[in-house]
């Protein structure tokens, strides 16, 4: 059984002022956070220049209840981070981003909880949720990323995660132990760190799903969620991204154009071109991809994810170590 306190009025009285509100109201729960951590909620506004914000209302849990049965205190800690991570991306690094992303209203902590009062995407023009997508909105989220990466290339993430992404190998040491894919598991440590010493870093978004990016009419994109923010390869977030919406068969058939959009953009969004760069990212894109691979394989080893490109990917990338 999960307790969860409601908001609270101190916090009422925060979006209140942030947003020059004279009164609020719930609209509806966007999502509760993963293991009961928490919800995501749309606040109507009254007499406030824009309808709706959304807040992330953080509580950690009286009980830990994890929906695959990770109940362990290396799992909370980490999830614990992840806010403490997204509020100082929030605060320190968010508006480098030439990419789109929620505007944060302002951030506020009190005793155990955080409340992060955020721009609402749906009411800024980006309403739209894709579960199935058409290459041209592959092709924006792929824009998005290389945005968002050339926006922090060669920047620290002091206060992020030091390696970006919710699945990098330090902090999955249960799933490792239980991978029953004894090379693979080997090979593990000499994956993690031929991304983690690439020449090139920059921040990776570290969940880059299709569920985290926004859409509007007009073929537009914005993301949201950046708990798992922190330094890396950008090539994690491009095979993290295109594992979450094609299929096998359209991961390997649109390999070339995926990286060739990729660094079409990425190019542009650089001061001038850097083929160095290019170079050793397009090394590592399947190097990611067996990364992510080795995470799932321990974690839900029936997860619908792991296929037969995903398989032979990671074969020739331990290969070739």
């Amino acid at each position: 059984m999960l307790y969860l306190r409601p908001m609270n009025e101190y916090f009422k009285s925060i979006i209140l002022q942030c947003t020059g509100a004279s009164s609020l109201f719930e609209k509806e729960t966007i999502q509760e956070l993963w293991s009961g951590y928490g919800k995501i909620m749309r606040i109507g506004l009254e007499n406030a220049s824009v309808e709706s914000v959304v807040i992330k209302h953080v509580q950690i849990p009286i009980y830990k209840n994890h929906p695959r049965g990770w109940n362990t205190d290396i799992g909370h800690q980490r999830k614990v981070k992840s806010y403490k991570v997204e509020t100082t991306w929030y605060d320190r690094y968010s508006k480098s981003s030439t990419a789109r992303l929620p505007q944060c209203l302002t951030i506020e902590t009190k005793d155990d909880e955080v409340l992060m009062v955020m721009e609402d995407l749906d009411e800024a023009g980006y309403p739209l949720r894709k579960s199935v997508v058409t290459w041209e909105e592959i092709a924006a989220c792929l824009a998005w990323l290389a945005q968002f990466h050339a926006s922090y290339l060669g920047k620290i993430p002091d206060g992020l995660w030091e390696v970006g992404t919710y699945w990098h190998l330090e902090t999955r040491p249960q799933e490792l132990a239980v991978l029953d894919d004894q090379r693979l598991k080997e090979a593990a440590p000499i994956i993690d760190e031929k991304l983690n010493t690439c020449e090139y870093k920059t921040f990776v978004h570290g969940d880059a799903k299709l569920a985290n990016f926004c859409f509007a009419k007009d073929g537009q994109v914005a993301a949201l969620d950046f708990q798992y923010v922190g330094g890396g390869c950008g090539m994690k977030d491009v095979a993290y991204f295109i594992g979450s919406c094609l299929n096998e068969n359209d991961c390997e058939r649109l390999e070339a154009q995926i990286l060739d959009t990729y660094f079409e953009h990425l190019q542009s969004e650089m001061n001038e071109r850097n083929e160095a760069l290019e170079t050793e990212w397009r090394s590592l894109y399947r190097v990611a991809w067996a990364d992510f691979h080795r995470f799932l394989k321990g974690w839900s080893p029936g997860h619908w994810k792991i296929n037969s490109y995903s398989e032979r990917i990671t074969k020739e990338v331990i290969n070739n170590l």
